[in-house]
């Protein structure tokens, strides 16, 4: 009962809130290795750009507190926003194209250290339908609607982007109610079917516009 009360309380918490408490675990897993027993939320903010203030705000979320002039205990704060974030419970999830981009994803064992197990992957293509990557086996699409009734909930969405919604319909079709979707396609689902939008090229265009407003800066002086 607690693990599923933990999960409903993360819906109540701000998303930005949210985006900011795996950086803080990643943050907290370093200072355990390196020997540290108590963080301040002082520590925290300026090590990673933010203000104390929210970093308290944000941990409290998770129902720990820090004690004055200490600090907070690192193990104890890093099992809480394991908890609170459901990284200790193990989704299965399926992963729909297995292109560059998403063979990438198989590989990257960090899914699983958060919470995600990918088991099976889909594709059209003959190259790499039947074979394995990482213990991972490659499926054609077409056999998708055959394993309903594994009740798999998440699906990974790195197919081109030409082909992104009719994937994402069949996703839904299929059981698929949380979407990861990695195109750049603001794909349309049901109000009941979760979607988190992460597009590499949208990052992309970020970096490259904010690069190019500090060359122009630089030209200025």
């Amino acid at each position: 009962m607690e693990e599923g009360n933990s999960k409903k309380k993360s819906f109540l918490v701000p998303e930005p809130a949210l985006r900011r408490m795996p950086c803080y675990l990643a943050y907290l897993k370093i200072a355990s290795r390196q020997g540290d027993r108590y963080i301040s939320s002082t520590n925290i903010a300026g090590d990673m750009g933010v203000d104390p203030t929210q970093v308290t705000k944000d941990l409290a979320y998770t129902g720990i507190s820090g004690k004055t002039r200490v600090g907070y205990e690192v193990e104890p704060l890093i099992d809480a926003l394991e908890d609170f974030l459901g990284f200790r419970i193990v989704d299965q999830a399926f992963l729909f194209g297995a292109g560059s981009l998403g063979r990438a994803l198989l590989h990257d064992h960090g899914l699983k250290q958060y919470g995600l197990n990918v088991v099976k992957a889909f594709d059209i293509d003959p190259s790499v339908v039947g074979r394995e990557i990482v213990d991972v086996p490659i499926h054609h699409i077409d056999d998708f609607k055959l394993m309903r009734e594994e009740g798999v909930e998440i699906g990974i969405l790195t197919v081109p982007t030409e082909s992104a919604q009719q994937v994402a319909n069949l996703m839904v079709e299929g059981g698929i109610r949380a979407i990861w979707n990695f195109t750049p396609v603001r794909i349309k689902t049901p109000d009941n079917v979760v979607v988190q939008n992460t597009s590499l090229y949208a990052h992309l265009a970020v970096m490259f516009n904010r690069l190019h407003e500090i060359k122009q800066d630089e030209k200025k002086f």
